[in-house]
């Protein structure tokens, strides 16, 4: 959504009133690439699981369920209405670091940038000993910040596959497989395939554990049974 705004930054702008010429305007680059990362990945080391436990709840998520600080363990620990308001707040500071990142220094550069720290961040923050989600969600919501059109087929094959499949880790690693291809095809731009090659990555990574248990035919499927839901939450890692 980001690239049909105007092309204003705070970088340009301030290299324009300042006159800013030469070496400097590098300068003034890398200070606008360090804020980016800055604030990409503080904002996304904010994690709503633990921050709703213990404002609404006065707990702390991680002392329950599967001990996991996401959305999926708020909704088996807590219920419905907690875990959408964990999942609604990690995708609102996924589209706030992304448009920060756009207004300080362009949606080429700045907001892919920004927008991959907070992925980074939620899944390694640096207010909880770097535990943290599976960043599935905030990599949606970048996508559909740099490009619609790349998220709405990421979100397409989310459903598809998960639905076919009932293996919501498949369908996110295969999602995190098209992310960069999707963007060379529509938003294509050097700072944004090497975010969205790093975001694959890192998703990738992530999920791990799950790509073993999928290999070795032992991955929970998707139910709303209680008692697999149980067993789901106590293998299935973080959103």
């Amino acid at each position: 959504m980001l690239r049909f705004l105007p092309k204003w930054n705070l970088v340009d702008a301030l290299c324009e009133a300042w006159g800013v010429t030469g070496d400097a305007v590098m300068v003034v680059s890398v200070i606008g690439v360090l804020l980016c990362i800055a604030v990409g990945y503080l904002l996304g080391s904010l994690n709503s699981a633990i921050i709703i436990s213990r404002l609404f709840l006065h707990r702390d998520i991680r002392a329950h369920g599967s001990k996991n600080a996401g959305a999926t363990n708020m909704l088996r620990t807590y219920g419905t209405k907690y875990a959408v308001m964990t999942l609604a707040l990690d995708m609102i500071k996924a589209a706030i670091a992304t448009t920060l990142g756009y207004v300080i220094f362009s949606v080429f550069i700045g907001a892919p940038i920004a927008g991959f720290f907070c992925i980074f961040g939620h899944m390694f923050p640096v207010y909880y000993r770097f535990k943290g989600g599976k960043g599935v969600a905030c990599t949606g919501i970048v996508a559909l910040m740099l490009d619609p059109w790349t998220f709405l087929i990421m979100l397409l094959c989310f459903v598809v596959i998960t639905a076919g499949t009932r293996f919501v880790s498949l369908a996110s690693i295969m999602c995190a497989f098209l992310y960069p291809l999707l963007l060379r095809a529509f938003f294509p731009g050097g700072w944004v395939q090497l975010m969205g090659i790093l975001t694959t990555a890192f998703v990738i990574f992530m999920h791990r554990e799950n790509i073993k248990r999928l290999w070795n035919g032992k991955e929970s499927k998707l139910t709303f049974s209680r008692k697999s839901k149980q067993h789901s939450d106590d293998e299935g890692g973080r959103t």
